[in-house]
Formats: C-alpha cells, sequence, structure tokens
C-alpha cells in the first residue's frame, strides 16, 4: 500500500484526487491539505510514502515546503503536481530535491503510474517538463576531466541505470545488489555530484557527460 499526503489548495480537485487513489488498489490518502504550514508535523505524524504537493498555495507554497521537508527528511518522496511548468519553477523544485514533477493535466492513469514510479525510486515528469531539463542545462560547459566528480565504478552503474530509467528495484536487480545497497550508491551520488535528487542528478549527468 502506498500512503500519500496531498497539498492542494483547490478544495473540488483535492477531493477528486483523494478519490481517484483511495479508489484504487495499491493507494490510500493519509490526509490532504490546503497547504505546507504544518507538514513536517503531519509528516511525522502520518508518515507518508509519497507527498504530492501544489506549488501555488496560499500561507506557505510548495516550493518553501520541499526545502523544509529536505531539511528534515531524505527519504520521503515529493512530486510536485502543479499547473506550472515554466522553466523557473522547473529549476527551483530540481534543486529545492523534488522526486518528480507532473502537470495537473496528467490523465488518472498516468497519475497512478507516476506514483508507482516514484515510490520504486523513478523519477517521472510531464514531458514537456522533461525537455525544459534538458534546456537548462544545454547551454553550461561540461566538466573538464572525464572523473571530475571522483564517482566510482560501481556509482557509475548506477547512475547509467538511473539515466535509463530504471527504478531503484530495477537496479538492484540489473546489477544483482539489494536495494538498500542501491541506496547507499545513490546517497553517496548525490553527494559527489552536489544534488538532491535523482532527476538532478541525471540532468547533471548529461550536462556534464559524465557517462
Amino acid at each position: 500500500m502506498i500512503k500519500i499526503l496531498l497539498y492542494e489548495d483547490n478544495a473540488p480537485l483535492r477531493e477528486g484526487l483523494s478519490m481517484l487513489f483511495n479508489g484504487t488498489e495499491g493507494f490510500t490518502v493519509l490526509a490532504a491539505f490546503p497547504n505546507c504550514n504544518h507538514i513536517i508535523n503531519q509528516i511525522e505524524q502520518y508518515q507518508p510514502d509519497v507527498i504530492l504537493m501544489d506549488i501555488d498555495m496560499p500561507g506557505m507554497g510548495g516550493i518553501a515546503g520541499l526545502k523544509l521537508i529536505r531539511s528534515h527528511h531524505e527519504r520521503v518522496k515529493v512530486v510536485m503536481l502543479t499547473v506550472f511548468d515554466d522553466n523557473e519553477n522547473v529549476l527551483h523544485a530540481m534543486q529545492a530535491g523534488a522526486d518528480g514533477y507532473l502537470l495537473k493535466k496528467t490523465p488518472p492513469a498516468k497519475l497512478l503510474e507516476s506514483v508507482r514510479d516514484v515510490y520504486e525510486g523513478g523519477a517521472p515528469m510531464t514531458s514537456s517538463v522533461a525537455r525544459q531539463v534538458l534546456q537548462l542545462f544545454a547551454y553550461q560547459p561540461p566538466a573538464k576531466e572525464t572523473n571530475y566528480y571522483q564517482l566510482s565504478d560501481r556509482e557509475k552503474e548506477v547512475l547509467h541505470w538511473l539515466v535509463n530509467g530504471y527504478s531503484y528495484k530495477m537496479v538492484a536487480a540489473q546489477l544483482f545488489i539489494s536495494l538498500e545497497t542501491v541506496r547507499t550508491h545513490v546517497k553517496k551520488i548525490y553527494e559527489k555530484l552536489q544534488v538532491n535528487s535523482k532527476t538532478e542528478a541525471v540532468a547533471k549527468a548529461f550536462k556534464d557527460n559524465i557517462l
């Protein structure tokens, strides 16, 4: 059962999303809120697996809420679900550590699939957002040294499969290692690349020609 917290200020949409997930086997919405004002206490109370977060909300908005989450919780998955697909919001969400970025017009079946994907270690993005991720980094020069970030061979293997869209579970199966070992490698990759999310790691792998 994938446990979800939902942050959305539009009451009809909040209720609709809750009905979608609660009506689908394998999902449950633990609670839904109109803003992030008490998000840390709520995370500690409900212990969610995935958080779906709007960006533009009264009180504390989604980006500020995401930064607060990452200062306290590294492992909880956070997917931005928003109407905004402009460069500024995408970049800020990536820098703050978002695990995924979807538009509210995402079809219900795709939304369910994306939440499963992020739960398993993926980084779902609406196609228009994925294109922007590459464009945001396209103008920056690659790192001069072949292994500027000093990734180990195993870390490069893990990053390779992440770039190819594999979830943590799929990487573990591909490399014949445990899921916890994959998470340990990913944490070290994040530290060496100085990133906070899989989305940023994949973007930097493209930008700096790491693999």
